[in-house]
Parts: structure tokens; sequence; C-alpha cells
């Protein structure tokens, strides 16, 4: 929390006009009573809104972060006072020159604020418009220099609102995949760091220095880049978009289900993050929206208009939830139960850490097996955690497959990317109700293994599986003329394993019950693909470097199919990496 908001300094209303009357006095122009009523009144009203709207975004970190409902009346108000505040100081901008002294770097503030409250209504929505007004606010503090002459102040805490400033619109840039920017704002926040330690010998020159080597490592984690004829980087979007989900065909019988929330945890040792998502969170966040509309809008100059009601568009609710504590996770997972609709789907995604048993009792139980691991302070050796505790005590820093059999009685699609996902395999549908769980791989093989800092191969799968394909057959960049041309050839390959999946007669049904919503298809889609992949590729040789389900899949109908087989050849042939797949899928098995 503490990146996010700014602590609060709010001046009660006295003080802002004591310092106005004080401007007045100190030019030795004229008197308190020379200044006209009019221009009186109007540092008065814009003293009043300033203060109000502190208090109310003071405000915003009381309210319970989880729950649809509760905050949606607070933060409109929010909003209402920050609309009037930014057209009260556009409007009267010369008497608040004159009168008030207002700087530059103050609206700058204000514009700040703005594009926070669009960035948390985002993070509460998950409406991918709301990032576009944030950037439009961002970006225009920086076009018109409003924190400039910070720099000519002494005073540090002015210098770290600019720096705080950098840190957010660089997250807001991150998500909108907007990377040159990206690495231009990391460039210019280095310089202002610097220049920020030189003259202030501070105590946060670690912690600063430790943001720029975090987003540095952000920007580099994708394994695998698409190059222009030119050997400049193409920046490809891996959100959904239309046309890239394969249609249902005519009278096919799948589910009515709607995915309507999703709880994204990201809690694995050594993961490349920045600010509080780690790359597999911000990856799977992703794959969970549709491509936001109007990204290529720039603000111009002057029209930079508070906007509340951007386009509506359905993306399933989001928690984005980093490193919780079992119970921060099951608060926010009660709370997405509770609210869940009539025909909605919940989705957990975990990336995190194994948490593996010692010892095996004689009943195997949903508490037997270890699960992935829950915050908590303790020491973490070797990035697994083993119990040290009496053997007959489950470990309780741990999320265990029984802990999630409560809310089964609802539709549930899990996601496990973990060193222990196998222990999700012992699950149990108590309830009748549409239940899939998609299982990483266990083990990789050490030259995959040794890049899972940049994020999991499973997940990367999940989110673009191009770009994972390429990444496992060892290429660091693809030209985009193939790039398109093997994304092209993947669109067939999805429509085919739609129809596997689709026309099995031996599939489970919970399957085709999600396969009715676009996320949830395209995920079940690329998971049987990357199943496919990686026991054709001759590096995975264990079963348990291949991906598994519950219920399982019907291996002959989907990740073994023939057809199957022979779309990963055509695509390694393209890619000129077939050496490194079996060509005779006998061999395999």
């Amino acid at each position: 929390e503490s990146e996010i908001w700014d602590s609060p300094s709010q001046p009660k209303n006295g003080d802002h006009v004591t310092r106005f009357l004080h401007i007045g006095v100190m030019t030795g122009a004229e008197t308190e009573d020379d200044i006209p009523l009019g221009e009186r009144k109007t540092v008065t009203d814009f003293c009043y809104l300033l203060d109000k709207s502190k208090q109310l975004f003071n405000g915003l970190r009381d309210l319970p972060q989880y729950g649809h409902k509760q905050w949606q009346s607070y933060f409109g108000r929010t909003f209402d006072v920050y609309t009037k505040l930014w057209k009260f100081q556009q409007q009267h901008r010369q008497v608040l020159d004159s009168r008030y002294g207002l700087k530059r770097w103050q609206i700058g503030e204000v514009a700040s604020k703005i594009g926070q409250l669009y960035y948390h209504y985002y993070l509460r929505t998950s409406e991918t418009s709301y990032l576009n007004e944030a950037f439009s606010f961002y970006s225009a503090i920086r076009q018109r220099s409003y924190y400039y002459q910070v720099n000519k102040e002494d005073r540090p805490e002015l210098v770290v609102k600019k720096l705080r400033y950098y840190a957010r619109y660089i997250v807001v840039c991150l998500l909108l995949n907007k990377m040159d920017l990206v690495k231009v704002l990391v460039k210019e926040l280095s310089e202002e760091i610097e220049d920020y330690t030189q003259r202030f010998n501070t105590e946060d020159q670690l912690e600063w220095n430790l943001v720029l080597q975090e987003v540095a490592a952000f920007v580099e984690a994708d394994p695998v880049v698409v190059l222009n004829d030119n050997t400049s980087v193409v920046v490809t979007s891996n959100r959904l978009q239309e046309g890239n989900v394969p249609p249902l065909e005519q009278g096919m019988v799948v589910g009515q289900l709607v995915l309507a929330d999703a709880l994204i945890i990201g809690n694995c040792n050594n993961q490349v993050k920045f600010s509080e998502l780690t790359i597999d969170m911000f990856r799977m966040l992703q794959a969970l929206e549709r491509e936001p509309v109007n990204l290529t809008q720039t603000p111009k100059q002057g029209t930079l208009e508070p906007n509340e009601k951007p386009a509506k568009r359905e993306n399933p609710h989001k928690y984005l939830l980093y490193k919780p504590t079992f119970s921060q996770l099951f608060t926010f997972l009660s709370a997405s139960f509770k609210e869940l609709p009539a025909n909605s789907v919940l989705l957990v995604y975990l990336s995190a850490t194994g948490v593996f048993p010692t010892g095996h009792s004689d009943y195997e139980g949903p508490y037997d097996f270890g699960g992935v691991l829950t915050n908590t302070n303790r020491d973490v050796v070797n990035g697994e955690t083993v119990q040290k505790r009496n053997q007959a005590q489950n470990e309780m820093h741990c999320l265990h497959p029984g802990d999630l059999f409560p809310f089964t009685r609802k539709p549930l699609f899990v996601i496990v990317d973990s060193s222990n996902s196998t222990a999700y395999k012992h699950f149990t549908n108590l309830f009748g109700q549409p239940l899939v769980c998609l299982l990483s791989p266990a083990v990789y093989p050490k030259s995959v293994q040794d890049q899972s800092q940049r994020g999991s191969l499973f997940t990367l799968f999940l989110y673009s599986p191009l770009l994972a394909f390429s990444s496992v057959c060892g290429l660091n960049s693809v030209q985009r003329g193939l790039w398109e041309r093997a994304q092209e050839f993947l669109r067939k390959v999805y429509r085919d394993i739609g129809q596997m999946i689709t026309r099995s007669r031996t599939i489970d049904q919970a399957f085709l019950q999600f396969f009715g919503d676009e996320f949830l298809r395209l995920l079940l889609i690329r998971f049987v693909f990357c199943s496919a992949a990686l026991r054709l590729h001759k590096l995975f040789r264990e079963s348990q470097s291949f991906p598994e389900s519950y219920p399982e899949l019907p291996k002959q109908d989907t990740v073994e199919s023939s057809l199957l087989q022979k779309h990963i050849l055509e695509l390694a042939t393209m890619l000129d990496v077939q050496s490194l797949f079996w060509d005779d899928p006998l061999e395999v098995y």
C-alpha cells in the first residue's frame, strides 16, 4: 500500500487561506482588503475543494479490498470532487496563480491523484478502458512538465512525489504494453533518482535503486522477442482479441457458464516482480482481459477531462493477491464465492512455491499431499519449504487441495502452477458442480528450470503459446513475418483442438460446461496445446514434466491426438526447430 498512496499531509482550510493572505501582504502591493471579494472567494473555494479531495482520497485506503459494492459510492464521491477541482483550477488558473501562488507541481499532484483513481478503478473493476484514462493523465503530467520545477526546490518530499509518479506511470505503461515508453521512463527515473540521492543524502536510496532493478528485470522477462526487418522490437499483445477465439460450431452443446471472478495469486520465491505483480500474475491477468479499445489515443494539449464512464467491456472481475497469508487468501476466496452470480464461474490461479509432506499417513486425504505456499515470515530453504514439525501435523502455511473443497459448491476452475501441482490431482468433486483443475508440470528439464526466474513456462503457454513454444525451443528472437505466419497457423490448430474437445465421446462433461466462456475456452485449448507440445519435445522425458488435469482428459482424443502431433511438427518445421521433437510419435511412448 505504501507505494500506492502518498502519506497524508493535509493542511486545514484555514492554513490555505492564511497562506494566500500572507502572499498578498508579502508582495506589498495591496492589503487583504484590496483584494476583490470575488477573487478571495475563488481562493477559498479552491482550498475547500483541495482539502475535501485529499480527505476523500486518504479515506480510500480504509475501504475493504474485497466485495464489489461497498467501495463504489465512496469512489464516486471522490471522483466527483476531483473532477470539480480539476475543472476549477482550469477555469481560475490566473487568479489562483496570482492570489494563491498555485505552483505547477500542485496541478501535477491533482492530475496524478486522478491517474491513481483511474488505476484503482481498473484494479477494482478489471475494465481496461480505465487504464487508458490513467495513462492520459500520467502522460499529460510528463508532456506538460508539471513536476519540472520540483528539482529546484529544497524539499526532498516533493522529489519523492515525482519519483512515485514515475513508478506508477511505469506500472500503467507495462499493463498497456507500451514497452518503448517504459524504457524511456526508466531512463528518466534513473536520472531523477541519481539527482535525488546526490542532493539529499537520504536513507531510501537503496529502495529506489531496487525499484529500478525490478522494473529493468520485468521489461527483460519475455524470453523471445519479435523483430522487424530493421531489428527493432515489435510489441505483441496477448489479451483476448476479436477473432482469436475459435468460434463454437453450429449445434454444439456446451455450458452457458460465464467466468465472473478470478483470484490471481502469486507467491513464488525468486520470481521477477514489479510493484505487487510477479511476472506470472502479470501474464495471467492479461490472459483474462479483452484487448482495450482506443489504446492509440494520446491526450491532446488542453483536452484533459476526467471521464467517469468509459466504454464498458465485459472482463471477469479479478483480485490480484501478491504473497497473501492463508487468512487473506481465504477471506478473498469467501468474498468472491459469496458474490458470485448465478451461472457463473470462479477461477483460482495459483502461482506458488510447492509445499511437500514428509512421510505418508495410512489414510491419504485432501490434506496429506501438501499444496502451495501461503505467506509467512519464516525461512524458506532453497525455494522449497520442508515441514519441520511433528510428522502427524499438516503444514499450516499452505493452501491444501482440501481448503478449496467448500468452494466447489459453485462452478470452480483452478489453475495450479507449482512444483507440487500434483497435490491437486487428488481432488474430489463432492457437490456435482462443474470443476476443472489444470496442473503445471512438477519437474522441468534443467535448461527450462534455469529460466524460471523470468516466469513459469506453463503460465507462458497459457498466456502466449507461440512465445512459450519458441522459448522452449531455445529461440531468442523471431522475425515478424514468420511470427505472424505461425500465429495464423496456430489459429487453425486452436480450431482443431476445440473440435477435439467438443467431439470427444469420453471427455468429462466439466470441460464442456466451461467451454462456452471465451476466456476459459482459450485456456483449455492452450492447455491441450502445451501438453501435446511438451510430450513431443525431446527434452521432456519424465511423466512429471507433462501438465495434468483433474478430471483427466482422454489422451487419444486430445493431447496425444495424431492430428495435433502433426500440427506441432509442422509448427516446429516452420520455426526450423524440428530436430528438437520426435517426428515419429511412436518413439514418444
